[in-house]
């Protein structure tokens, strides 16, 4: 996807984002810094990017990548806006009748009335013919 004349690339990104770069099949860089280092564009590299925790509103991250022609003039630039999804499952993780979100027993399970860990109960009939 890059335009023709690039030979390297940069990378910055918003604080909630992270971004890996993969050269070759070795990672270069587990955080990327967000201005200044250029990677060679070659075949077999690859650009991942992820969010840890969810957006605070739709688009509030961005990811820009910048390519660079021989001598490192600036070509062009594409961008990406992010907008991070949070999910959880939420179980009475004690048994006691409130459902709550983070309860330190959600790992794990015990059988037995002094037991803890959410029971999953599965529909796995055929509702209709």
């Amino acid at each position: 996807a890059a335009p023709a004349g690039a030979v390297a690339f940069g990378v910055k990104h918003t604080e909630g984002v992270s971004v890996e770069v993969t050269c070759q099949g070795r990672e270069e860089d587990g955080s990327a810094p967000s201005s200044g280092t250029r990677w060679p564009l070659d075949e077999g590299t690859v650009l991942r990017f992820s969010m840890s925790q969810a957006s605070t509103e739709v688009n509030d991250n961005k990811v820009t990548v910048s390519f660079y022609a021989e001598g490192g003039q600036p070509i062009n630039q594409a961008g990406v806006f992010l907008t991070g999804i949070g999910m959880s499952l939420d179980v009475d993780a004690d048994r006691d009748g409130v459902v709550e979100k983070n309860n330190p027993n959600k790992a794990s399970w015990t059988w037995g009335p002094e037991g803890h860990g959410a029971i999953l109960l599965v529909n796995c009939d055929k509702e209709s013919p």
